[in-house]
């Protein structure tokens, strides 16, 4: 079964960025599309952006021009770099196949953006 390991999560200030990746157990090179999603508390799982195998990306609305989702295929890892972060940016942020179905979801990094 397929791991997906989240990390680079915590704390930034309202402006600040974080970087988070995603690894997965196995080769997922250029087999899968790949997506970020986050959940806020009381708030459905929406996905905020997307890479395609050969690396065409796309993201939802409220991230473009603050978001960058990247992929290196040899070290099996998915990418997001988060820059001018917003409060409402807070989540907990996981990766998976996009748009499915879905492998078993890791266990996602928290993300806080506070003052």
């Amino acid at each position: 079964q397929v791991q997906l390991v989240e990390s680079g999560g915590g704390l930034a200030q309202p402006g600040g960025s974080l970087r988070l990746s995603c690894t997965a157990s196995t080769f997922i090179g250029s087999i899968y599309n790949m997506g970020w999603y986050r959940q806020a508390p009381g708030k459905q799982r929406e996905l905020v952006a997307s890479i395609t195998s050969l690396g065409s990306t796309n993201y939802v609305d409220s991230v473009k021009g603050r978001f960058t989702i990247s992929r290196d295929n040899a070290e099996n890892t998915v990418y997001l770099q988060m820059d001018s972060l917003k409060p409402e940016d807070t989540a907990v942020y996981y990766c998976n196949i996009e748009p499915g179905p879905f492998l078993a979801w890791g266990q996602g990094t928290q993300v806080t953006v506070s003052s």
